[in-house]
């Protein structure tokens, strides 16, 4: 461990980028400890809408701060664009076929739609906190500038996170948010320590129980693949005699979408929550009813549960079919002289490797659905709303915590062969 801690920082390059990560995360933990001008979060009541949402804010909802929102409307753009390309034709084959210049096309576009739903959501957002008496005082003018400086605080951690992910050391929507939940981490701790009592220490075993599965199952889904065989023919030049094919093998991981999934459910799945609760602080009688009524249907644990596990599977699917192009690996194999045993070149390759990634996709996706509501189910058990927030945090934690470990592995081994070549 210590020895591989020293070869991380023994390298100028890695060095550079791990520190260059840890300085933007602390630009982002300084920014999501800025309040808005007239907040008051003292008054923020505490349910699991709320909960969730400043987990993906990093913890800047529950402060009330300049990065309001958090990530939310760049996510939520994310997974506009990314169901556009299955209707638009050419934002598929923009994403798909153009490679990394067609992608960085699509992750502009992505970035500029966010402006528009930054400024929709936190003007929701600040009308809803208004309500509920968190924002005090709130003018016209007042209100266009917390819009405008609650949205730039959102573009500029979008930024943030891009810069990250340019350092190819973990995705950076996933480090921000891990960020935020690791700083969490000594005032969550501070007030079980104030709460505990002594009568519930089964409830506080079970916890931990739950938080030591949640770890070893994440890990354990993480890393396991399918292996196929892939053999290539290997060409011979005449008269030099005929010459066995060289094998490999295409390794396909059982989760493939990693923690995006979780990230994009619960994104989704906060806001019929929310709006209820806008519609229940309306005037008119009607409009609060159906807000009441829809508050209700989600602060059931079994409705909610049920939502949040098919929206993960949904994701998970999702996710995996843009990632993973079967198409493509075929026609790349048959290019190099490549086929895997048993199974001819062409369409009956592709339909192979569909049915594979769907069948242990479906695998990967209900375990990360269960693990994602388990302390749900435990919360609604047991009465503490800090477990629903919890394992989803716990979720998100190991999944990054295991993502940064494979990329430093894997830059490391890239410079461990760069330097064996320049030996040779």
């Amino acid at each position: 461990m210590l020895g591989t801690f020293s070869k991380v920082f023994s390298i100028p390059d890695l060095r550079n980028k791990i520190l260059f990560i840890l300085a933007l995360l602390v630009v982002f933990r300084v920014a999501a400890n800025i309040p808005l001008p007239g907040a008051n979060p003292a008054a923020l009541g505490s349910n699991d809408a709320f909960g969730i949402l400043n987990l993906f804010s990093g913890g800047g909802f529950s402060g009330i701060s300049i990065v309001l929102l958090g990530l939310g409307p760049y996510i939520t753009a994310s997974i506009i664009m990314q169901l556009l390309t299955m209707i638009v034709p050419s934002l598929e084959k923009m994403y798909k076929e153009e490679g990394e210049a067609g992608r960085k096309k699509f992750s502009t576009i992505t970035r500029i739609f966010t402006v528009p739903l930054a400024i929709i959501q936190t003007f929701a957002m600040i009308s809803l906190l208004r309500s509920q008496g968190v924002i005090l005082d709130v003018t016209p003018f007042t209100m266009v500038v917390l819009v405008l400086v609650a949205t730039a605080g959102t573009i500029f951690i979008m930024w943030l996170g891009e810069l990250i992910t340019e350092k190819k050391l973990g995705n950076g929507v996933s480090m921000m948010i891990f960020a935020g939940i690791v700083a969490s981490m000594p005032t969550i701790v501070m007030q079980l320590r104030e709460t505990f009592d002594p009568n519930q220490i089964f409830t506080y075993l079970g916890y931990i129980l739950l938080t030591l599965a949640t770890i070893a199952g994440v890990v354990y889904v993480s890393e396991g693949q399918r292996i196929i065989p892939i053999s290539y023919a290997r060409r011979t030049r005449s008269g030099a005699g005929a010459a066995g094919n060289t094998r490999t093998h295409l390794p396909i991981k059982v989760n493939q979408a990693g923690v995006i999934p979780i990230i994009f459910a619960v994104s989704l799945v906060t806001f019929p929550s929310i709006i209820g609760q806008f519609m229940a602080s309306s005037d008119s009688a009607t409009t609060a009813e159906i807000g009441g009524m829809i508050a209700r249907f989600f602060e059931n644990p079994l409705y909610y549960g049920g939502i949040y596990f098919g929206l993960v599977v949904l994701f998970t699917y999702f996710y995996t079919a843009v990632i993973f192009d079967p198409e493509k690996i075929a026609k790349n194999l048959q290019r190099q002289g490549g086929y895997i045993d048993g199974v001819r070149p062409g369409s009956e390759t592709v339909e192979y490797l569909g049915r594979i990634a769907s069948r242990i996709t479906l695998a990967g996706a209900i375990f990360l659905g269960m693990i994602a509501i388990l302390p749900l189910m435990a919360s609604a058990m047991t009465g503490n709303t800090n477990l629903a927030v919890g394992g989803t945090s716990i979720l998100i934690v190991v999944s990054v915590v295991v993502e940064l470990v494979k990329q430093i592995d894997a830059q490391l081994v890239m410079h461990n062969y760069d330097k064996l070549s320049d030996f040779k």
